[in-house]
């Protein structure tokens, strides 16, 4: 890590242990934006997030005994359902110690500690030889990179040639109005996020970098839902919160939750890519 890298891993961390634990707390184990299909789509969160997992486990296509990168796996519940799924192995990366046990621990109590193990990485410095995975995935953690477009690079150094990328991940969609951008400024200062990627920055990295085969879903309808009822779930636990970062703090989080989901500019991308 340079001295001018930010978010530096200890802040990402630091909001995955603080706040990233309460908002768990309440969400349940897929600590991920959940999937539905039209506004008739009546699928609980659980359902939801465990159909996203399975939008990016089909991205994939992993095949059994392929070996998987798994980039920001956050406590591993989706890298445990991919192995389920496919019968891979999977190596999942966190720049939080906590994360690592955790995931670690639910590997061993699902009986998969063989399949899926996980450690304490940080996804700008890959310390994998080239060429050591069939595949790798990053849900909802490029939004945390420094440079993505070096983790692009990192992961594609690492994937052998023909593998295959899955990437789920918060962006920006434009034009931007001034209360999209205050919104948007509100997320990278409170999330440990240094910007929010657009589809055109990642089609031009995603070149940049080797892969080739490039698709790209903008499923922000599909997932705006997620924002809302979050912020519901949050509120339950809003004391644990309070307890964390002040009462005042954990208010505007929770409203910028609700007004998150209701701002076009704040998006969600699905995106699949072929290393060259």
């Amino acid at each position: 890590m340079t001295l001018s890298q930010s978010p530096a891993p200890g802040d990402v961390a630091e909001v995955y242990d603080g706040i990233g634990r309460i908002y768990g707390s309440a969400w349940g184990p897929n600590i991920h934006y959940g999937y539905w299909e039209d506004d008739a789509d009546d699928s609980s969160v659980e359902v939801a997030t465990d159909r996203l997992t399975d939008l990016m486990i089909s991205g994939l296509a992993a095949r059994a005994g392929e070996r998987v990168l798994d980039v920001g796996c956050g406590i591993g519940h989706p890298a445990l359902r991919l192995v389920r799924a496919c019968d891979v192995d999977v190596v999942g990366i966190s720049v939080s110690h906590a994360q690592v046990a955790r995931a670690t621990a639910l590997a061993a109590a699902a009986g998969l500690a063989h399949r899926a193990t996980f450690q304490f990485t940080d996804a700008m410095d890959l310390p994998f030889p080239a060429g050591s995975f069939d595949g790798a995935w990053a849900f909802e953690s490029m939004w945390h990179m420094p440079d993505r477009g070096q983790v692009l690079g990192e992961i594609s150094r690492v994937l052998r040639p023909g593998g295959r990328l899955a990437v789920a991940d918060v962006i920006e969609r434009g034009p931007v109005s001034p209360a999209g951008r205050a919104l948007l400024d509100h997320i990278c200062q409170n999330y440990a996020v240094r910007s929010l990627g657009t589809v055109d920055e990642y089609r031009k990295a995603l070149a940049a970098n080797g892969f080739v085969d490039v698709e790209i879903r903008d499923i922000s309808d599909n997932c705006s839902r997620t924002l809302a009822l979050m912020a519901d779930a949050v509120d339950t636990v809003r004391d644990k919160l309070a307890d964390l970062v002040g009462e005042a703090q954990a208010a505007s989080l929770i409203d910028f939750m609700r007004l998150s989901a209701v701002t076009p500019e704040s998006g969600y991308l699905f995106l699949t890519a072929v290393r060259a």
